[in-house]
């Protein structure tokens, strides 16, 4: 018997599920309903579609699609994505089989070692900020954030006044990769910082958010785009060379300082929020000494 779903329906459930039971973020859940509304869209008709009667050759077919169209990182994350969809048909009873083993394998491409700053040129970038205005002061303030504390551009907006522990010294993390929060310690430039924004430099606002918008509608959270923008004119005002000028640029920065001064693989993926280490694995490829250190000895080799 067919039964048909509409697909709005299906993604959202499947939004849902994710949410509930897998502890997925904001982030992560937009692209996988995205990818798996993409792929319902080429099978459903008017909107509508039969889940039992998906078969490998469609999954293949969409797959191979994407890889004409993409890059290769966007084509790791469709399929990423179509894999938790059918897993997600099979806890939710709508599929027996396992319709993720179809999925194809998309092969990893080596990346190159991740852009970043000296130490040194890192310092100078978030030590020179104006902070004769009140925008000056949250660019400051979001600067630390990302450059200290290695914070995503998702996490500094959604970062809350009720995250602020001034009491014990650290911040909560709830916006993380790893559907997990996190505790990190508050350095004291950072609170310095955050203190002069929220005293000095925050418009008024009843919203709960640390970081609002100060032109347009004044007192509204801010997007990520204002996180990117306070980094790129960082870099413009103190005309370092910079290799891109978004919010990664600090983060790279600061994870390879902290191989260089000895910090662990697992440190930084804890600081990071990272949900894999062979993620945090790419910035042994900055630092070689540290890439010596993490690699295993050959079996049966002399020392």
């Amino acid at each position: 018997m067919v039964v048909l779903e509409d697909v709005d329906v299906v993604v959202a459930e499947f939004d849902d599920h994710l949410a509930r039971t897998r502890g997925t973020s904001d982030a992560v859940r937009v692209n996988y309903a995205r990818y798996a509304r993409a792929f319902l869209d080429t099978v459903s008709i008017d909107g509508a579609v039969d889940l039992a009667s998906l078969d490998p050759a469609q999954v293949v077919g969409f797959v191979r699609a994407a890889a004409a169209q993409y890059k290769p990182a966007t084509v790791r994350l469709t399929v990423t994505a179509l894999r938790s969809f059918f897993r997600f048909l099979r806890a939710t009873g709508r599929r027996p089989d396992r319709l993720e083993d179809a999925v194809p394998a998309i092969a990893y491409r080596r990346q190159d070692p991740p852009r970043h700053l000296p130490p040194a040129q890192l310092a100078r970038l978030l030590s020179e900020t104006d902070t004769s205005t009140a925008m000056g002061l949250r660019d400051r303030a979001v600067l630390v954030l990302v450059g200290r504390l290695g914070l995503r551009s998702a996490e500094v907006t959604a970062l809350r006044l009720d995250d602020l522990d001034w009491r014990h010294g650290t911040v909560r993390v709830t916006a993380r990769k790893t559907g997990r929060g996190s505790v990190l310690p508050l350095p004291a430039d950072v609170g310095d910082a955050l203190v002069a924004y929220l005293t000095r430099g925050r418009p008024a606002s009843s919203s709960r958010r640390v970081f609002v918008a100060h032109r347009g509608h004044p007192g509204a959270p801010i997007g990520r785009s204002v996180v990117e923008d306070a980094v790129r004119r960082a870099v413009d005002r103190t005309g370092i060379d910079a290799p891109w000028g978004g919010a990664n640029l600090l983060r790279h920065s600061l994870a390879t300082s902290l191989l260089a001064h000895g910090s662990s693989l697992i440190e930084i993926a804890d600081l990071f929020g990272h949900r894999s280490l062979q993620t945090t694995a790419i910035y042994a490829t900055v630092d070689r000494d540290a890439l010596r250190r993490a690699a295993l000895p050959w079996p049966g080799a002399r020392p």
